[in-house]
């Protein structure tokens, strides 16, 4: 792993001892979430590209407790927003408050809980759209603004926003633009009955299972250094790009396909499934394992392809067939 800087000796430490890491992780995580092993991969890959993701699925799967886990085990600050329709923007960002101090009052201000490294919204599409879009600074400048102060986010900042597809009254679904701010959309199913069996045992004695500090916030940021250091072969480069280009074109299935944002992406996420598989390069395995939750909140299928039930994935799914 080449780096000029004068950090490079430590990188190529936290580099060797990576495969080790993600796998002492991955063990840990293991002990609370039963299952779920693309889930808990999908997360981890979003906050090594320093992104964010959403994540869509039943009431009852654990979401909170999986994100929480992966906190726990990074040693990230944590914080939960539930998100109503009378949510206000200054409810998520913080707000200035009076403050008496030496017998005079001043404003000081009083941070919001996306404050945190991991910062889960649920529910996100029950909050009004002004509150929504409060989180898009957070997310994309990793900044807040509040009156004509401006607050940083503190380093590694990872926002992880569900959606319960069941119940859509009183909702306010995200526009197309706020969509593609999130690198990934991740589908959370039902768990298998064996998996079933083994959360009612975990979770019916009584101690609940505990998990210990993995990583901590330093290593987080040298990994998402890394990242981007990954190798990917020309081809293999080439072959990303084709597939988004791809859904732009494939006009019998999609309205509207996805953005040169896709495109970078699908590397980097492909890059970051390498680095947590413990491989120095990118393969083709990586592009389409990581196509479905980069593409399938990016393209708009067609009424037609809506009204015969044809779902995103499986248009990825005959994108990825055609484009070799």
């Amino acid at each position: 792993m080449n780096s000029n800087d004068a950090g490079s000796g430590e990188l190529e430490r936290v580099y060797k001892g990576a495969g080790d890491a993600f796998a002492a992780l991955f063990n840990e995580i293991s002990k609370v979430i039963v299952g779920q092993k693309d889930t808990v991969e999908q997360i981890v890959i979003a906050i090594l590209c320093n992104g964010h993701a959403l994540m869509e699925s039943n009431p009852g799967l654990g979401k909170t407790l999986t994100v929480s886990t992966i906190a726990r085990t990074m040693d990230l600050d944590f914080s939960r927003i539930q998100c109503t329709p009378d949510l206000m923007p200054a409810d998520i960002t913080g707000t200035h408050i009076i403050e008496e101090r030496g017998g005079s009052k001043e404003f000081k201000f009083e941070p919001g809980p996306v404050f945190s490294n991991i910062v889960l919204a649920d529910e996100i599409n029950r909050a009004s759209p002004k509150t929504q879009s409060a989180l898009l600074e957070a997310m994309q400048e990793k900044q807040v603004t509040v009156g004509n102060d401006t607050f940083l986010l503190d380093k590694p900042f990872f926002l992880l926003a569900t959606q319960n597809p069941i119940e859509m009254e009183g909702t306010f679904p995200l526009p197309e633009a706020q969509l593609d701010r999130f690198l990934l959309k991740i589908l959370l199913d039902y768990p298998s009955f064996d998996e079933e069996k083994e959360i009612v045992r975990r979770y019916t004695q009584y101690e609940e299972p505990q998990v210990r500090k993995v990583l901590d916030k330093k290593m987080v940021l040298q990994l998402q250094r890394l990242t981007r250091d990954i190798p990917i072969a020309d081809d293999i480069k080439d072959r990303a790009i084709k597939i988004v280009m791809a859904t732009r074109k494939w006009t019998d299935f999609i309205e509207y396909g996805a953005s040169p944002r896709a495109s970078i992406g699908l590397i980097l996420a492909a890059k970051a499934r390498a680095l947590v598989n413990s491989r120095n390069f990118v393969s083709n395995e990586d592009i389409e394992a990581m196509a479905y939750p980069i593409l399938r909140h990016r393209i708009i299928l067609t009424f037609e392809s809506e009204r015969r039930g044809i779902t995103p994935d499986q248009v990825i799914k005959e994108i990825l067939t055609k484009v070799k």
